[in-house]
């Protein structure tokens, strides 16, 4: 039975309005990320980042120090740790009003993130998986949490990855976790459906095209397309020049029911939110 999504979810006591879809911003404090527009090392480089991406319109500002690209090293929490909190802390302090998510799939990372250094979401790529801590930990924190799908992990997740039904399957997947988080607590839960992450190219425009069938879960859903491969391959370019074709699966996400768009180029999906909002009904 399809139920209404929630109309808000509570970000430290700030209610965050979804009627109109929101616009998350990516910071990764990674050396590798995909995207080589995306990655900041330098305290000026994420305060500037962060200051620009508010400016251009940001809700929340994502920030990440384990890259999720396919193929990508394993690292250890300390460096993790090491890479995010600072970003984080830098962030809170200069800019106290804005809504900051920690990226992460480590649950004492999730932790110091939110108690230490002023975080207000969690955004796990594994969903619980790598972490058997963190369904406990966001419940304990009582902030909204990301859950999304990934088949493998981001040095597998591409090796041949097969469903029956690629939206059903991950579904079900949801399903679980979500009985699973209501259990232990969890207030406000927004669904990812993880487009690049152990899908292929078509698997991902399946989801895309199908993107409203998620709408059973109840739950806001949170959409990561931008400059991914599923773009730039079909298209013959790199993740450069892929900013085109993320404006154009922006939209399609808006017109099939997502809530919050992740990305690297916040005033482009600004405008897309803007523009599509003049025709939703």
């Amino acid at each position: 039975m399809f139920q209404d999504k929630p109309g808000y979810i509570n970000a430290g006591g700030r209610l965050i309005d979804l009627s109109i879809p929101k616009v998350m911003g990516i910071i990764n404090i990674t050396p590798d990320s995909f995207y080589s527009g995306s990655r900041y090392v330098t305290e000026k480089e994420i305060i500037d980042a962060a200051s620009g991406m508010i400016e251009d319109g940001a809700d929340f500002i994502d920030v990440g120090g384990y890259s999720s690209r396919p193929g990508a090293v394993d690292i250890s929490s300390d460096e993790e740790s090491g890479r995010v909190l600072k970003a984080i802390k830098l962030i809170t302090r200069e800019f106290p009003e804005a809504i900051v998510s920690v990226d992460t799939f480590r649950s004492d990372i999730a932790r110091e993130a939110v108690v230490g250094c002023g975080a207000l979401m969690i955004n796990d790529i594994s969903g619980g998986e790598v972490d058997t801590m963190m369904f406990k930990i966001v419940a304990e924190l009582n902030v909204p949490y990301v859950l999304m799908h990934m088949s493998g992990n981001p040095r597998t997740m591409q090796h041949s990855p097969v469903y029956d039904d690629v939206v059903a399957d991950i579904l079900k997947w949801f399903g679980e976790r979500i009985f699973r988080l209501n259990s232990v607590g969890v207030k406000d839960i927004i669904i990812d459906p993880g487009f690049g992450f152990g899908k292929t190219i078509d698997n991902n425009f399946e989801l895309l095209r199908r993107l409203g069938d998620f709408s059973i879960a109840g739950l806001p859903l949170l959409v990561g397309l931008s400059r991914k491969s599923m773009i730039w391959k079909t298209l013959g370019i790199d993740a450069g020049e892929a900013l085109n074709g993320t404006s154009a699966l922006n939209a399609i996400a808006l017109m099939n029911g997502a809530d919050i768009l992740r990305v690297h180029d916040v005033r482009e999906a600004v405008q897309v939110v803007k523009l599509v909002d003049k025709i939703r009904f």
